[in-house]
């Protein structure tokens, strides 16, 4: 299973673990880097008011999460939604779900 991160490499000709800044992710895409950053805040408070949903270091989530030693870095875990948001992870941004705001958003800029 390939991560978002992994994806947008393999979309726009990376290598499939480079990371990226929410600087350079906003250039590769043409997505406004403040739309990216907000999903990067809120993949930093959803880490910190919700620490079982945040899966271990080797990507896997159990029932109750994981002591704070195994779990993903708060970053990581922010970087992940934000590639996420620029994948368009339907879990992330489809109808109802928690950044499906920010992908109308994406839409509005896109068709300036």
């Amino acid at each position: 299973m390939s991560t978002f991160k992994q994806k947008f490499n393999i979309k726009y000709g990376f290598n499939k673990d480079e990371p990226h800044s929410i600087s350079e992710i906003a250039k590769i895409t043409g997505i406004k880097k403040s739309i990216i950053q907000e999903a990067y805040n809120r993949g930093s408070g959803a880490y910190e008011s919700n620490p079982t949903s945040v899966r271990n270091k080797q990507g896997n989530k159990r029932e109750g999460g994981y002591a704070p030693s195994k779990r993903m870095s708060k970053e990581a875990w922010s970087f992940g939604r934000s590639y996420g948001l620029v994948m368009n992870n339907r879990k992330q941004t489809g109808k109802g779900q928690p950044d499906r705001d920010l992908w109308e958003k994406i839409k509005e800029q896109k068709l300036k």
